[in-house]
């Protein structure tokens, strides 16, 4: 895909999402400048965020679908590496936060809103704004979004409780989010990771490297898909749990449900829903480089491949002092990364895999549902009043 011509992906309806795919590396450079050129407002509005709070803030990470899984895919890794004495990593999607906002607010609990939206159109994403104003007492609001001319953005231009950040190349025209996703959820890891610069800054370069090799390794990638399957599944454990929900989303999208899929984390698979697989499943792992989640992941990967019951088992890893033998993409040549930086190339693959499945199940992956009736920006919703 990645060297077919303009003229030959457009007559496929893939010209928009292969692009989409294949700039993120130089995107999650500008996305690290972005980082840099804000640090200072940044680090001002967090400071006056933490002083409404006697002990830790409590941060909460939201968005519908796609910009729901940034927080799930960042809210592990930062709930460790984070500064988790100042804050409460959470991770709670507008649509639970709209629709049940007293099951997961407290209105005495300090809490900054850190919205992900690519567009910031989404009604869930302003309702959220909006009920989480209501029900709690002391709020802050962080925006995270592609759109500068979106809702979102735009309405919370003069409020003196918010700070929007904008990554306008990230604004994915494509029906599927895919640079949005990764740039968001790196541009965050950054702004709350405890680790210095400089490191953040070579994680970046070595995660923006991998990239560029998964679309050098295209072929690779394509051969995982050769043969008749019409299942696929992703796991993962810590942050990889929510990065494989978001990289099943991408197959069920791109396909428009023509291929089945599931997800899990690696040991929640054996609890029940181990029962997809059979002889017509892809089963993708992406492997950890901690060392002792990564046994997890390993095991799984041996169970399912020893127990014969999936047509390939494939790890998606970072080359170490322990890897799956069997089938894989592997990353070699870089030090292992934090799991928040890893996700970025690691996604790549799996975007990759949906592409190329979309366009094998005979789907347009710029214009997937060809009825209308899913839509890049969310339509239909009807907000309702939320009386305290």
């Amino acid at each position: 895909m990645f060297e077919k011509s303009v003229e030959e992906l457009t007559a496929m309806g893939a010209n928009i999402t292969t692009a989409e795919i294949r700039q993120q590396p130089e995107l999650w450079e500008d996305t690290l400048g972005i980082y840099r050129s804000n640090l200072a407002k940044v680090e001002e509005f967090l400071a006056e965020a933490r002083a409404m709070a006697n002990g830790r803030l409590t941060v909460i990470f939201t968005g519908a679908g796609t910009s729901d899984y940034v927080g799930d895919t960042i809210a592990p890794y930062l709930r460790r590496h984070g500064d988790t004495d100042a804050y409460e990593f959470k991770a709670i999607a507008t649509t639970d936060l709209v629709s049940a906002p007293y099951d997961f607010l407290r209105a005495k609990d300090p809490t900054l809103l850190v919205s992900f939206a690519r567009s910031g159109n989404s009604p869930e994403s302003l309702a959220a704004v909006d009920v989480v104003r209501q029900v709690v007492d002391d709020v802050r609001f962080l925006n995270v979004t592609c759109a500068p001319e979106g809702h979102l953005a735009v309405q919370s231009a003069d409020d003196p409780h918010a700070l929007t950040l904008l990554i306008p190349r990230a604004n994915d025209k494509g029906f599927a989010m895919t640079g949005s996703y990764s740039c968001m959820a790196l541009l965050a890891t950054l702004i709350f990771d405890s680790a210095p610069d400089d490191e953040k800054a070579a994680w970046v370069g070595a995660a923006s490297e991998m990239g560029a090799e998964v679309i050098e390794r295209e072929d690779e990638v394509a051969a995982f898909l050769a043969g008749n399957y019409d299942r696929v599944t992703y796991l993962g454990s810590g942050s990889f749990g929510g990065l494989a929900q978001e990289a099943q989303l991408k197959i069920l999208e791109l396909a428009h449900g023509l291929t089945a899929t599931s997800f899990d984390t690696s040991m929640g698979y054996r609890h029940g829903p181990k029962s997809f697989v059979d002889d017509k499943t892809l089963v993708f792992v992406f492997v950890n480089n901690d060392a002792y989640t990564r046994q997890y992941d390993l095991d799984i990967l041996h169970e399912i491949a020893g127990d014969d019951i999936a047509m390939k088992t494939v790890a998606v890893q970072q080359a170490g002092a322990t890897e799956f033998g069997g089938e894989s993409f592997t990353f070699a040549g870089h030090d292992a990364l934090p799991e928040a930086y890893a996700a970025l190339p690691f996604v790549m693959v799996a975007q990759v895999v949906s592409l190329l499945n979309s366009v094998k199940v005979g789907n347009t992956p710029d214009t997937p549902s060809p009825t209308g009736t899913v839509n890049r920006v969310v339509k239909g919703v009807t907000i309702h009043s939320l009386e305290a």
